[in-house]
């Protein structure tokens, strides 16, 4: 009871002093008081408030990268936290942990013991509100630990906020007509594809997935060798090869956006680049079939001889140097390329430019070129490995008594695309039995098909093009001219064995009898 009159007391001192001292000797008496606590405290006290300046207008991204690390360490340092608020937004897929206002979480780093306080404060005559996060360091390492730790809280935030928000799937927008309006419109991306559902060969999906991983993880590699933080993908292969699926596991892959870029509603090469500065980092551009977009992807000597005649007649009019292309005010094929590889490619960091062709050989060489498509896929029909995948994705089996032959049809060239199988699967999904018979007789007569284009020569290249031997699903990088070389080598070492055959079989049926 003494303890606590003696307490009372000295409050009520207090209290008289604050009302008889003079503001200026009480704001001294103060900043004296806090200097001793600071001397005497083995801690120091770093402040993060919300918004930069005195003003309230920037935003400081700090403070935004404190809130989400320790929304991405709820299940650790938060988690300790006695009170914690939750909540959930549209533009994210999952529950936020924040510390409740005027609460301390711990943390460490590096063996240290840190804190940090959540300070809620409303100013007088207002409802506006305050916020800041004060960080507490020990005093003997805040010079080791300060920067280290700020970068960690900052890398850990940058991908838990890549992770959490709500991937979105852009297209150009054609409404747009002023130079500060977006050029792009979007809707929530959702699509279900995944590396894991996906029919490709194990082996290719290893490749493609370590592939990406290298860029995702490669900043620091491409500042040092100086080239802009992309990589180009050319998808190529038959209708229903998996060119869209193989896109949309690559966004759920990395949790990128995705620009689908319709070049045939892009006026010129202004709005171009345009389009390409509006997008964000972390997306993949995607234009789909790029030799049917426009035509600027065909070989380029046909187009020369045919604007010779165009090219005069501008010549005889004194008009300025302008080919008959950029007279007519669409998009280019040096606009593209620079899209692609030029001065305009380098406006932003960690894209992925994706083409896609049914014919790879009808896209302009210009495009194919490594710088430009580093990574070049080719997609064709179901190997055995992508068809037991598609067999336990619709049906639910692992095994049945007709992967045997289904197989055998798959090695002899009856082999379909993914899109073929998987409808035909999704027709019959409710009896196992009927879905593989009915997948049986497709390969069958895939097969048939395949024996009488093989009985004509002149449908051999036709019939390899369509898809109708033996599936394709190979990752190529490097450069592209040297591709063509090695079939090319391939092919003659296939026909030389074919001859040497040929020679030892005519050999051993010509060859006399001595004992005859």
């Amino acid at each position: 009871m003494e303890i606590l009159s003696q307490m009372w007391s000295l409050l009520g001192l207090l209290t008289v002093l604050q009302n008889v001292l003079p503001s200026q000797l009480l704001s001294l008496l103060h900043s004296l008081y806090e200097s001793l606590q600071d001397l005497l405290s083995p801690y120091s006290y770093f402040e993060i408030p919300e918004f930069n300046g005195y003003c309230g207008v920037e935003l400081n991204d700090l403070y935004r990268h404190v809130h989400l690390y320790l929304n991405a360490a709820n299940h650790a340092p938060a988690a300790a936290c006695r009170r914690l608020t939750l909540s959930c937004s549209p533009s994210s897929n999952r529950i936020s942990f924040a510390v409740a206002p005027n609460h301390t979480v711990h943390d460490a780093f590096r063996g240290h013991r840190v804190g940090w306080t959540h300070h809620v404060e409303t100013a007088q005559d207002s409802l506006e509100e305050r916020r800041s996060f004060t960080l507490r360091l020990p005093k003997r390492h805040r010079h080791a630990l300060l920067s280290p730790y700020l970068a960690h809280v900052t890398s850990r935030a940058e991908e838990f906020e890549r992770v959490s928000r709500e991937r979105r799937l852009f297209t150009n927008n054609t409404t747009a007509s002023g130079s500060f309006e977006s050029g792009w419109v979007s809707v929530p991306f959702r699509h279900p594809s995944t590396f894991e559902t996906l029919a490709l060969e194990p082996e290719l999906k290893k490749q493609i997935k370590n592939d990406l991983t290298a860029f995702a993880d490669g900043k620091e590699f491409y500042k040092r060798v100086g080239r802009a933080w992309k990589r180009g993908y050319l998808l190529h292969g038959p209708p229903g090869s998996g060119k869209s699926s193989l896109i949309a596991a690559m966004a759920n892959f990395l949790c990128y956006d995705v620009y689908d870029l319709e070049l045939t509603k892009v006026s010129d090469n202004s709005e171009l680049r345009s389009l390409l500065i509006q997008t964000t980092n972390r997306s993949i551009i995607v234009i789909e079939d790029i030799d049917c977009s426009v035509d600027i992807t065909a070989d380029r000597t046909v187009k020369v001889k045919k604007s010779q005649g165009a090219k005069l007649s501008l010549r005889s009019s004194n008009k300025k140097g302008q080919t008959g292309c950029e007279e007519s005010g669409r998009v280019t094929l040096s606009g593209l390329l620079n899209f692609t590889d030029g001065l305009w490619s380098c406006c932003g960091e960690e894209r992925i430019v994706v083409f896609t062709t049914n014919h790879r050989d009808s896209v302009d060489p210009a495009l194919l070129r490594c710088g430009r498509m580093d990574v070049h896929v080719s997609l064709g029909t179901c190997g055995t490995h992508a068809f037991r995948e598609l067999a336990r994705n619709y049906l639910g089996v692992d095994s049945h008594v007709l992967f045997e032959a289904v197989e055998g049809c798959i090695r002899s060239g009856g082999s379909l695309t993914p899109a073929h199988v998987g409808e035909i699967l999704l027709r019959n999904r409710g009896d196992v039995d009927v879905a593989m018979r009915e997948v049986l007789a497709a390969m069958q007569g895939r097969m048939l098909v395949a024996t009488a284009a093989a009985d004509q020569p002149e449908n051999e290249e036709a019939s390899t093009a369509a898809g109708v031997r033996s599936p394709e699903s190979v990752l190529m990088m490097g450069s592209p001219e040297n591709w063509d070389v090695k079939r090319k080598e391939q092919h003659g070492c296939n026909n030389l064995d074919k001859k040497v055959k040929f020679f030892v079989r005519l050999r051993s049926l010509t060859r006399s009898d001595p004992g005859r």
